[in-house]
C-alpha cells in the first residue's frame, strides 16, 4: 500500500512509501515525541533553534500528496535518514526508543517487498486482532489484491495519481451500490475509518465485483487516459450493481446495510446474527 498508518505508543504517525522507502509526515513525528497541540509551531521553533537543522531542511523535508479529512494534500515528509536528524533537535525521553520504531519500521517494509506474503501476513494477522472472521479476512485480503490489480492497470493507461483514483472509485461504487464512497461512509455512520473495514461479506463481493469488471472492461476496450477509463469505470460499476439488485429482488434484502464494525467486532456480530435466526 502506499498510504498507511503506523502506531508509535498509541499514536498514529502517517506514512508514505516513495522512492522505494517510507517516508513519514514531519508534523506526526513532532507531535509523537512532543506531545505538542501545535506541531507546526513546534517546527518553526525547532528550526529557529538548530541553524543547521534549518539550512538542511530542504533535504530533509519534501512535500508529498497525504490523505487528510480535507482530501489529499501536499505535507512535509521525511525519509528515515531524514527522521532521525530531527528526532537529534527534539529533547525527548521518547526519541531512543522512536529510533529503534523508526528503524524497525523500514525493515519490516523491506522484508515485505522481497517476500509479499509477509504483508499479507502481518496484515491478516491484525485484522484477526480486531475481531474479524477468517471468511471475512480471507475476502478483504482478496479485495485488497483486486485493488491494487485495477490501480496498477490505471497506471499504465495515463490515469493520474490519487485525484484521479479516488473520481473513478467513486464512479466504481455509484454504478455499484448508488453511493459515492463519502455518501456509503456517511450511511453507516463513519467518519475518518476506513469503509472497506466496514462492510460485510457481500458488500465486499460486490465491490470487489465491480472492481474487477473494471479491470476487464478497461483492458479489453484498451481504454487510455482518464476519460475512456471513467467510462470503464462507470460499465464496471453498472455489472455489479446490476447483479446486486438482481440480488436484492431474490432475496427481498439490501445488501448496503447501514451497520458497522464500531461497537462490536465482525466476528462477534456474525455469531449474534447466526444466533437470532
Amino acid at each position: 500500500m502506499e498510504n498507511a498508518l503506523a502506531v508509535f505508543e498509541g499514536k498514529k504517525v502517517r506514512k508514505k512509501w516513495h522512492n522505494d522507502e517510507w517516508w513519514f509526515v514531519i508534523e506526526d513525528i513532532v507531535a509523537v515525541l512532543t506531545d505538542s497541540v501545535d506541531p507546526k509551531g513546534y517546527i518553526k521553533d525547532m528550526r529557529r533553534r538548530d541553524e543547521e537543522l534549518s539550512k538542511g531542511w530542504g533535504q530533509i523535508a519534501t512535500p508529498l500528496p497525504i490523505p487528510t479529512t480535507g482530501g489529499i494534500q501536499n505535507i512535509n515528509c521525511s525519509n528515515t535518514e531524514g527522521a532521525f536528524r530531527i528526532v537529534q533537535s527534539i529533547p525527548s525521553p521518547k526519541a531512543e526508543s522512536f529510533k529503534l520504531w523508526l528503524a524497525k519500521v523500514g525493515y519490516e517494509r523491506v522484508q515485505e517487498i522481497q517476500n509479499p506474503e509477509l504483508a499479507q501476513k502481518r496484515m491478516k494477522e491484525l485484522y484477526k486482532a480486531k475481531g474479524y472472521s477468517d471468511d471475512w479476512i480471507e475476502k478483504r485480503a482478496r479485495g485488497i489484491a483486486i485493488r491494487d490489480e485495477l490501480t496498477d492497470e490505471w497506471k499504465k493507461r495515463d490515469v493520474g495519481a490519487e485525484r484521479e483514483y479516488a473520481i473513478l472509485t467513486a464512479e466504481i461504487s455509484k454504478a455499484t451500490f448508488g453511493m459515492t464512497p463519502s455518501e456509503y461512509k456517511e450511511f453507516k455512520g463513519l467518519k475518518k475509518e476506513n469503509l472497506r473495514d466496514h462492510m460485510n461479506d457481500l458488500e465486499l463481493i460486490f465491490t470487489m465485483l465491480g472492481e474487477a469488471s473494471t479491470t476487464r472492461i478497461a483492458k479489453d476496450k484498451d481504454a487510455q487516459g482518464f476519460i475512456e477509463n471513467k467510462e470503464a469505470a462507470t460499465k464496471g460499476g453498472t455489472v455489479a450493481g446490476v447483479a446486486r439488485e438482481e440480488l436484492e429482488q431474490q432475496s427481498v434484502q439490501k445488501v448496503s446495510v447501514p451497520e458497522n464494525y464500531l461497537s462490536k467486532p465482525e466476528q462477534k456480530k456474525k455469531l449474534e446474527d447466526k444466533s437470532k435466526k
